[in-house]
């Protein structure tokens, strides 16, 4: 089970945002959403935040195919992912992050939020559910739960 000292920091990856949510006291947080104009831009602003937030480790939306396979964007999270762990010194964890955006956008409609309005919120519990993922499997492997 993750200790409650253990804060990690999930980062959904975007073209043009990148939704970002942290782990408190074993639950999982939306925090911001960055713009992103580049990958050094990317992982510079990503970096900062994991240094703000003061984060043990990252977790990383990895967009696999349907099927489960690995395709370019996922080659391409993956690359980033490492760029990121170099840049912060952090362990780095990737998680499949499949209908992520589309259960996002399901959550916001529930709570009467328009997503097509907020884009940014899409993308920030878009990294909730990565990270609610990722402590599930640390709970599950750690024999907790």
């Amino acid at each position: 089970m993750p200790s409650d000292a253990e804060r990690l920091l999930a980062v959904d990856l975007g073209s043009r945002r990148i939704g970002l949510a942290v782990s408190s006291g074993g639950l999982a947080l939306p925090l911001e959403t960055l713009e992103r104009r580049d990958d050094a831009q990317a992982i510079a602003a990503v970096a900062e935040v994991a240094r703000r937030e003061g984060v043990t480790g990252l977790v990383v939306g990895e967009p696999r195919r349907l099927d489960g396979t690995v395709g370019d964007a996922a080659k391409r999270a993956r690359a980033l992912a490492g760029r990121l762990a170099a840049a912060t010194g952090l362990p780095c964890r990737l998680v499949d992050e499949s209908l992520t955006s589309r259960a996002a956008e399901e959550r916001l409609r529930q709570a009467g939020i328009d997503p097509r309005r907020h884009p940014g919120r899409v993308d920030q519990v878009a990294a909730q559910i990565l990270l609610e993922e990722a402590l599930a499997a640390k709970q599950t492997e750690g024999g907790g739960g």
